[in-house]
């Protein structure tokens, strides 16, 4: 039997593997401390121009962040590199899932040129995650970090990459390469993996920082996850202990918010005077860096960020 398959006048859907999937409860209506602007400024357009005229994805408006408007405004972009469809379909992500385009070998250029043209002191890139790739895409990211260097030798550069779960050999080639800052986040906590980020390891992912300092123990290592999943409260101290056992300088702690009825559902939004709650934890259990908000995102400030985890590492010294 012959399928066919309409996709002039039925588009592809963006997740295709949620598309007969029950819809989950709708997100409640967002309370006031989620609220963001929408992203009108002269700034923002400029910025959203110059990702179209070099051909760039950025993670930003892959996954719908809150804080575009902000970011953009300020030039700031967050760059998702080796196209915009991914392997995974993990059930709180907006990036769309699929087969992915082969490599554009061309793209480590355009992001070299790309942070020029921004004058960015820190830039931040990211990636799909490419498991139909021999390596997970790592001397992808090893290229475009030597790209950048090449073009701006005085920025800062942070990755904040995919698993490379089951790609042995991946990970010390992009920490060779020697970005900044490596970035690889838990994005929950252990008992919500299978329905929250099913195509991953929780102790896999933790490994992966640890092993980062093996190789590197000057780099700087970070690590997010979100609130609002069904997680508890106890679940939460536990990821803090773990990535402190792996020892990891950075975490990020922010709201999750639904992309669409497909994807899960928010449990619950969680007040700014608990972020704050988990951060004084956070602290106080030797993170150097703690940034936990309703609306913190892994890229969110990162130059601002990064600035202040080396002051925090200098007054240990």
């Amino acid at each position: 039997m012959t399928v066919v398959l309409d996709l002039i006048n039925n588009p592809r859907p963006r997740h295709p593997e949620k598309a007969h999937k029950p819809d989950s409860p709708a997100q409640p209506k967002k309370p006031d401390w989620i609220r963001v602007k929408a992203p009108v400024s002269a700034g923002y357009a400029e910025t959203h121009a110059l990702m179209r005229e070099n051909g760039l994805v950025t993670v930003c408006e892959e996954a719908g962040c809150p804080n575009i408007g902000e970011c953009w405004e300020k030039k700031h972009a967050t760059f998702m590199i080796m196209g915009d469809t991914c392997t995974r379909a993990c059930a709180f992500c907006n990036v769309k899932t699929g087969l992915p385009a082969a490599l554009d070998p061309n793209e480590p250029v355009h992001v070299g040129e790309a942070t020029a043209k921004l004058g960015l002191s820190h830039i931040v890139v990211t990636s799909v995650d490419r498991d139909d790739l021999a390596d997970g895409g790592a001397k992808h990211f090893a290229d475009t970090i030597r790209a950048i260097r090449a073009r701006c030798p005085s920025t800062t550069i942070e990755v904040l990459t995919p698993d490379f779960l089951r790609k042995d050999g991946a990970l010390e080639v992009v920490v060779e390469a020697k970005p900044d800052v490596f970035n690889h986040n838990l994005e929950t906590v252990p008992s919500r993996y299978l329905s929250v980020r099913p195509g991953a390891r929780y102790f896999h992912s933790l490994r992966l920082l640890q092993r980062v300092k093996e190789l590197d123990p000057t780099m700087f290592t970070k690590s997010g996850i979100m609130v609002g999943l069904g997680e508890e409260r106890n679940e939460i101290l536990q990821v803090m202990d773990d990535l402190r056992s792996a020892d990891v300088d950075f975490l990020t702690i922010g709201q999750y918010l639904q992309p669409t009825r497909k994807h899960h559902e928010v449990v619950r939004f969680v007040p700014p005077d608990e972020f704050e709650a988990l951060k004084t934890i956070a602290y106080a259990k030797g993170f150097l860096m703690v940034s936990a908000s309703p609306l913190t995102r892994s890229s969110h400030h990162a130059g601002e960020d990064f600035a202040r985890l080396k002051a925090a590492r200098l007054a240990r010294a």
